[in-house]
């Protein structure tokens, strides 16, 4: 047995301690014996008078106005911590055995995710380790630099001072030991431990200091700060997998595998490549074999051919009687996707596409509005229009999501809401981080485009101080050869002034500017006029980031790139080398003395990933060095800086491969046995306030049997209705809690015996640690042991039954806040 606990106790709050024990008790409750029972039994609840109208008035007042007693605590933090995590309509319940099935088809997902990580690092000539198959992290140490800051797994965060031989205490042989300088002293660990130890300490920000060094003398600070970063990891975990078991219990027919999708095929009128080839297959299995909605990302660069893996998935839905719903951040994007899928589809007279835009008239829209709903346009195309309110879908099949990265975070929800439902094929050359990390980690599925058409030539990357010389230069060179030129800059002041410069130095070339904030129509036509060679050169924004393809054009200048992220440059670097020509990408900067390390990186990652076909594996460095707050939102950005991006991440990739240790199984609310003998008794008082007590009563038993949420809605409606009640009101109604909080916990029974208690449980070890780990009270965290199948504290004194009760309801509610780290099914 472990170290004793005691206890100091008052009828609101109780505290363990370890080594003794005091009683402080308040104003004394009377206790009735009664038999032992899990119920409420109505007569002995509603017979006999208590002291409640004896009290003092001034206790009575006290008791009376303490609003935010343990139940309405316990409440707020369930309420608090279901807004945070759930967003989405609540999903419905899944038997254990239905869990078991779809947790083994994630666990097949992610053995494919992990060979295919393990053969991409193959082909990038990474040491294969059999022994860790995971991907790792972890820094070479070889790679750090002085005043790079670390984090050591075991002691916490510190500064690199530099590698350095020294001699061993058992040996005369020198070898290399990292330094490491942290709060109170300096550590050195030999180059092959740190190798297994050590991160990089990156944040989510341009900042890489960290508040404060850890302490060599001092571990259990850090030991709380990576406890902290754990539980945040698998809350994210759990949402991940609740989303995706909810998705595979969705179930819709196969649709139809016809003759004329291979008719559609042949149309195509390039020679696809390899992978291409590849995407065709995946998308095609998943809409014609798999009953699970589709949720499929194509990764392929710029260029690659994703768009036609997208329109042979709408011709496979569309022809079934569905409608496909294509999506894009910007109407320049959106008005190319119109244009190539009306002109694909102007062979099949029956399917009609239509675009949603803010070029149209309020009529216009009003009447496009009516057609969705009627069923009389099978694809619409549009921005993020498209998710509101007010658009009705007559019987959608398939939203195509192109460059999902783009959307805010209302919209990344709203989409998210449709993949429970329908068939999903979201297109990106740079995916966002986390949609890389699930690809990955097989939690969704993924193709990958990686080879280039033949004719494609790399593309040239020129990263380089800002002067006019140079820029007239670039200009010049492509314009001597025919071409046309993107000329970028981060916002839209500042584009008249670009627009003098120029029209000063190609007096006889046409030049145009493009931004999102201009008409309509203007923009429409200076698009199509710069696409149809009227205008050499674009002056523009980053509206043009996303999907124009304009064979001629391959040359861009992008002014001020310390002010884009990575993957818009990359995007933006990706509007040229449509042809055979080689493209060249022209990247500017004012003076290297102003740029932050943070924006120096990125770019440094954008010159190294200039061979084409690497949009995929610059997401991954992405990752580490890109804006948290747009990967799993910001409330996740504070426990990231708990340990620092690469940490979190590799213990998020731990969490992912043991997703199924992670599981609490519920048992059923009427099966779950409270051996505590204690039935408490109304004061008359009470009851003559109450209309309908004995119904009152039914109606608390009848929502705690079915959910939490239905018993806080049923205290709360009491209250507000009766106001507080008496404290033997509230012990009948901790009761029920207790009994709730224990079911949902997978604990079938529990009991006291002179100072023990013991709670009877299905959950394993792992689950216990964890709950444990992720309590935020360090009291029950000291005081529960797990032993035999059964939870256990070994109190120091035997408590009388209201303060045992009032015990064991605080302990299941610092339990119970550790819910959202467990699968619940």
């Amino acid at each position: 047995m472990a170290a004793k606990a005691s206890l100091f106790f008052s009828p609101s709050e109780c505290f363990l301690t370890t080594r003794f024990c005091k009683l402080f008790p308040t104003t004394q409750k009377p206790s009735f014996p009664s038999p032992s029972s899990s119920s409420i039994t109505l007569t002995n609840v509603l017979n006999a008078d208590a002291v409640y109208t004896k009290l003092p008035p001034r206790l009575r007042n006290a008791r009376q106005e303490q609003e935010r007693d343990a139940i309405s605590l316990l409440n707020e933090r369930i309420r608090r911590e279901h807004a945070k995590r759930d967003h989405s309509p609540l999903r419905p319940a899944m038997d254990s055995e239905e869990a078991d099935k779809y947790i083994q088809l994630v666990k097949e997902q992610q053995q494919r995710g992990l060979q295919k990580l393990k053969s991409d690092r193959a082909r990038q000539g990474a040491p294969h380790d059999a022994a860790q198959p995971t991907f790792s992290y972890k820094v070479d140490p070889y790679t750090l630099r002085s005043g790079d800051y670390v984090v050591h797994r075991k002691v916490g965060i510190g500064r690199f001072v530099g590698i350095k031989f020294d001699v061993p205490k058992d040996s005369k042989e020198p070898i290399e030991y990292v330094f490491i300088e942290y709060a109170d002293g300096m550590a050195k660990l030999p180059v092959k431990q740190a190798s297994r130890l050590l991160y990089r300490y990156n944040l989510p920000n341009e900042t890489k200091r960290p508040r404060t060094l850890s302490k060599l003398s001092d571990t259990s600070a850090w030991e709380r700060r990576r406890m902290k970063g754990k539980v945040a990891v698998q809350k994210m975990v759990v949402d991940l997998m609740e989303l995706y078991l909810h998705r595979l219990k969705q179930k819709r027919p196969p649709y139809p595998k016809t003759p004329a999708m291979a008719e559609f095929a042949s149309q195509f009128p390039f020679e696809p490549t390899p992978d291409q080839k590849q995407a065709f297959s995946d998308v095609e299995r998943d809409l014609t074999e798999s009953e699970n909605p589709m949720d499929r990302l194509i990764c392929g660069d710029v260029g690659f051919g994703k768009t036609e893996v997208a329109l042979r998935a709408i011709f496979c839905v569309v022809s079934a009687g569905k409608q496909a719903m294509v999506l894009a951040p910007t109407i320049v994007l959106a008005k190319q996707h119109f244009d190539v899928i009306s002109e694909r589809f102007s062979r099949y007279p029956n399917i009609r596409v239509g675009l949603l835009s803010r070029f149209q008239t309020k009529s216009e829209k009003e009447e496009y509005l009516s057609m969705i709903k009627d069923g009389r346009v099978d694809i619409i195309v549009g921005t993020h229009s498209l998710l509101g309110n007010r658009v009705e879908y007559n019987n959608l099949g398939l939203l195509v999501v192109d460059e999902e990265q783009r959307f805010g975070v209302k919209q990344k929800e709203r989409i998210a809401s449709f993949k429970t439902s329908v068939d999903v094929l979201t297109l990106s050359a740079t995916p966002i981080p986390r949609t890389l990390y699930l690809a990955l980690t097989g939690f969704r599925d993924a193709s990958l485009i990686s080879t280039p058409p033949p004719e494609r030539v790399p593309i040239r990357t020129h990263l380089s101080a800002y002067s006019k010389d140079k820029v007239i230069s670039a200009i010049k060179h492509e314009l001597d050869r025919g071409g046309r030129v993107f000329y970028v800059l981060p916002r839209i002041k500042g584009l008249e002034d670009v627009m003098e410069f120029l029209e000063l130095a190609f007096p006889h070339v046409e030049i145009a500017i493009a931004h999102g904030k201009q008409y309509s129509k203007q923009l429409e036509e200076t698009m199509e006029r710069f696409a149809r060679g009227d205008i050499r050169i674009l002056i523009c924004t980053n509206i043009v980031e996303s999907g124009l393809d304009i064979q001629n054009a391959n040359t861009i200048i992008i002014q001020d790139v310390q002010q884009f992220g990575l993957a818009q440059l990359y995007q933006l670097r990706g509007r040229v080398g449509r042809a055979d020509k080689e493209a060249h990408a022209h990247l500017f900067y004012p003076d290297k003395s102003l740029l932050s390390d943070h924006a120096l990186e990125r770019l440094a990652a954008l010159e190294e990933c200039c061979e084409l076909g690497q949009g995929f594996q610059l997401a991954e460095r992405d990752m580490a060095i890109r804006g948290f707050g747009n990967i799993f939102g910001e409330q996740q950005t504070g426990d990231v800086g708990n340990v620092g991006i690469d940490l979190f991440f590799e213990m998020l990739f731990e969490s992912l491969s043991k997703v199924d240790e992670h599981r609490v199984i519920s048992v059923p609310y009427p099966a779950m046995e409270l051996d505590i003998n204690i039935n408490p008794h109304l004061p008359s008082e009470y009851i003559n306030h109450l209309e309908n007590p004995m119904q009152i009563i039914n109606s608390a038993e009848k929502a705690a049997e079915k959910d939490i949420f239905n018993l806080m809605q049923f205290t709360e409606n009491l209250r507000r209705q009766y106001g507080k009640e008496p404290y033997s009101m509230e012990i009948l109604l901790k009761k029920l809690y207790v009994r709730r909080m224990a079911a949902d916990l997978g604990i079938s029974s529990i009991y006291a015996s002179g100072k023990m208690v013991g709670m009877k449980t299905n959950m394993s070890k792992k689950v216990f640690k964890l709950i444990t780990d992720s309590a935020t009270s360090d009291i029950h965290q000291n005081s529960l042991i797990f032993e035999d199948g059964q939870i256990k504290a070994e109190l120091l004194l035997e408590l009388p039954k209201e303060q045992l009760l009032n015990w064991i309801f605080q302990c299941l509610a610092e339990l119970y806040s550790s819910l959202p780290t467990l699968i619940k099914y």
